[in-house]
């Protein structure tokens, strides 16, 4: 059983990787168009949620993660899927959520700056210590020697060098970024979920044949982590703006990147790309019916 399903070959071939490569990188580029050097002097004065929102992304989520791997002891490669998307940095995607959810947009964005740059470590960091803590998955990794700067490499490439650019032209060009920014970062995740939707529907009889695999397991874990970035900034004493912001920062991750790294670095791994391909799936209409529900929900005065 298990061997058949790490058998298993989900239909994204090479140009497929380089569109979502492309894509992942102009919402990258989108997003940076609204960060300014001003941002960064700004939470730098005050520092607290950005720095409850790094210690959440990238320790509670692995940390949790693995805590539920232990729980329900799913197989091997699911369970190295489930660190692939806890290792990976918040989805590009939460900014527009988090504007939907009428949460602290600002801090979104500068919550996926930060977790951007820190990835760039962190994620092949993480990856590796935290698949080392479950043999099933350490075993794995073993096999495949996975080599962390390649890793940094890729997403230096991907989320980095579009950061520099998009903050660079903001600073230098503030009229061109944000007019830029109003048509680019729409476009983008259109452009994202019309790619996640066609690779859907090419992996349709996939998807109907294995999709008990991984189903409930990436919901439980989704739900799990949008309350642990909730709980998290209410601990932490943070506005309840700012609360739901966390918690979309914590529940979206880089689903795209995630499946990069699958294809690129585990030669698709079946139980691997499975979960993180209905991850990317799954988590748009939960952060949409999460964002949905909390802007027609009243304002709450804290």
């Amino acid at each position: 059983m298990i061997k058949d399903l790490d058998l298993l070959q989900i239909n994204f071939d090479t140009n497929s990787l380089w569109i979502v490569n492309i894509t992942l990188a102009i919402i990258m580029f989108g997003v940076a168009l609204d960060i300014s050097l001003q941002d960064f002097k700004t939470l730098l004065k005050y520092p607290k949620p950005v720095l409850i929102g790094i210690f959440s992304q990238f320790f509670l989520v692995p940390l949790v993660t693995l805590l539920l791997i232990y729980l329900i002891k799913p197989l091997p490669s699911i369970a190295l899927g489930m660190i692939m998307i806890a290792a990976c940095p918040g989805g590009n995607v939460s900014n527009f959520m988090t504007k939907l959810a009428n949460g602290n947009t600002a801090l979104s964005i500068s919550l996926t700056a930060f977790s951007t740059i820190a990835a760039l470590f962190m994620t092949p960091i993480n990856l590796s210590i935290w698949s080392n803590f479950y043999q099933p998955t350490a075993l794995i990794l073993k096999d495949i020697n996975i080599n962390p700067l390649e890793v940094t490499k890729l997403v230096l490439l991907i989320l980095g060098i579009p950061l520099v650019l998009g903050m660079l032209i903001r600073t230098y060009r503030p009229k061109f970024a944000k007019k830029s920014a109003r048509i680019l970062k729409p476009i983008s995740i259109i452009i994202f979920i019309t790619l996640i939707s066609i690779a859907f529907y090419k992996n349709l009889a996939i998807f109907k044949s294995h999709i008990h695999y991984v189903f409930y397991i990436v919901i439980a874990h989704n739900i799990i982590l949008y309350i642990v970035g909730f709980y998290m900034a209410k601990i932490g004493n943070l506005g309840y703006k700012n609360q739901k912001t966390l918690s979309i920062e914590t529940g979206i991750q880089n689903s795209g990147l995630g499946l990069m790294l699958v294809f690129l670095f585990f030669n698709g791994l079946g139980g691997m790309a499975l979960l993180v391909a209905f991850w990317g799936i799954w988590e748009i209409p939960s952060g949409l019916l999460l964002a949905y529900y909390w802007n027609r929900k009243k304002i709450k005065k804290i």
